[in-house]
């Protein structure tokens, strides 16, 4: 099969598009033939190099991905070969407590796909059964896998971990991103006023056409926690979605009392200072999540196909120009997410 790859970390001029052997599926898995993978910031982080992160070289970026199985292995029962699948990154045991309690995101031996093992950057992939969900009739499966990662790791973060509810405030701060696209959308579903902070005209119209409220600049006005106070009526909002982990002294004071601060992720930086006194102060909670568990995978993928949440795309490239399509994601030019078309 063809993939892409890399024997080293470093920067684009590491990655191959080359032959790789092509996966058996063995007891329990599927074989399924990828027409579709999406890119993702853990795409870069682990092409880099990440400390403590040890892979079996060569390695195979890519979480999401989305196509058709093609071969069954012993005693898989659910599945049939031609069945259209979305692949979920999240790989568990299923028999440790977390796993037994619904958590598997929280499993012992969790690992993602792409990052800890070979992903979805490839011809084809064999995966447990328990990790594919159905794609209905007639959905395009570039949207299936652009929608997979990030959708549920928004929805589990805003709405299981973060308790989102009607009427209250959220601030998404970033707006071209796949995980603050999705989060955008779902506070919007959920009933919340959405304030959104982008950096650029066309990022903040990308905001809005996803349904936020009111969109600033930070381009134009870099004191954006004060103009949310003042939105606010000097009230503050009830949640802030800060994946970018830099700005936290400033989604601190955007803020109100007793607001939940989410993260996810890092984007500028995974060690930065914080004001402790806000926390305090403010009765603030700083909620973090990765991923989900299955169910909330499920729940959003059926919102997803039924339209009430649509993922933006951005661009699609063909799999051999992936290290093109990375360079765009590394230079934060994507609006919404980038797709490899496979096969």
């Amino acid at each position: 099969m063809k993939a892409v790859l890399f024997h080293k970390h470093g920067g684009p001029e590491v990655l191959e598009y080359t032959d790789f052997p092509t996966p058996q599926p063995g007891p329990g898995k599927a074989l399924v033939k990828l027409k579709a993978a999406a890119l993702n910031r853990l795409d870069l982080w682990v092409r880099n190099g990440m400390p403590g992160l040890k892979l079996e070289l060569p390695h195979i970026p890519g979480a999401d991905g989305a196509g058709e199985i093609v071969a069954l292995g012993e005693g898989v029962s659910r599945w049939k070969t031609g069945d259209l699948v979305v692949i979920n990154a999240n790989l568990s045991c299923g028999v440790c407590e977390y796993c037994q309690a619904g958590l598997d995101n929280r499993c012992r031996s969790w690992q993602l796909l792409g990052e800890h093992i070979r992903g979805t950057f490839a011809e084809y992939i064999a995966l447990p059964q328990q990790n594919l969900y159905p794609i209905p009739p007639g959905f395009a499966v570039a949207e299936a896998a652009a929608a997979a990662l990030v959708y549920q790791t928004a929805w589990h973060s805003l709405v299981t971990r973060g308790g989102l509810r009607p009427g209250e405030s959220v601030l998404v701060v970033g707006a071209s991103g796949g995980v603050n696209s999705a989060c955008i959308q779902i506070a919007r579903l959920a009933g919340a006023t959405v304030y959104v902070v982008g950096a650029g005209a066309e990022k903040v119209a990308l905001a809005e056409s996803l349904g936020a409220h009111f969109v600033i600049d930070r381009l134009k006005d870099d004191n954006w926690s004060k103009t949310i106070f003042n939105l606010t009526d000097r009230r503050g909002v009830d949640v802030v979605v800060d994946n970018v982990g830099t700005t936290f002294p400033l989604s601190f004071r955007a803020a109100s009392k007793g607001g939940r601060i989410l993260t996810v992720g890092n984007t500028g930086g995974a060690q930065f200072e914080i004001d402790n006194r806000f926390i305090f102060r403010k009765h603030l909670a700083i909620i973090g999540s990765t991923m989900a568990p299955r169910r909330d995978f499920s729940t959003v993928m059926d919102l997803v196909y039924t339209g009430k949440l649509k993922p933006a795309i951005d661009r699609i490239f063909p799999l051999a120009e992936a290290k093109a399509a990375l360079e765009r994601l590394e230079k934060g030019e994507q609006m919404g997410k980038i797709v490899l078309e496979i096969g």
